[in-house]
């Protein structure tokens, strides 16, 4: 089992706007295909205003890439999510951390 800590930086002032996105659309639609978001996050530093970070969990690399093409092959994710997504942040700041939880972790 491991967890993906995803950190992305919104278009400047735009925050909000993705937030709301990423609740009302994003997760909801990710869930329904099986994905496990485990949280979701706004940076509550004041130099990073812009910054979001969110966290899945998979039980292994099978279940990634079968959850991968399962959103991200969708026609919904190709021609209505996607764009939006990529409209709201600004992907090149994307970080993508993959964790494993130590033997003491609660989240174990």
């Amino acid at each position: 089992m491991y967890y993906e800590i995803r950190r992305y930086r919104a278009q400047p002032g735009r925050r909000e706007e993705w937030v709301r996105y990423m609740e009302d659309v994003v997760i909801p639609f990710q869930a329904s295909l099986g994905m496990d978001v485990t949280a979701s996050f706004v940076d509550a530093e004041d130099e990073d205003e812009d910054g979001y970070v969110w966290i899945r969990r998979f039980e292994d690399e099978a279940q990634s890439e079968a959850l991968y093409t399962a959103v991200y092959e969708h026609d919904r994710w190709k021609n209505e999510i996607g764009p939006v997504v990529y409209g709201l942040l600004i992907p090149e700041k994307s970080v993508i951390t993959r964790v494993v939880p130590t033997p003491a972790s609660p989240l174990r």
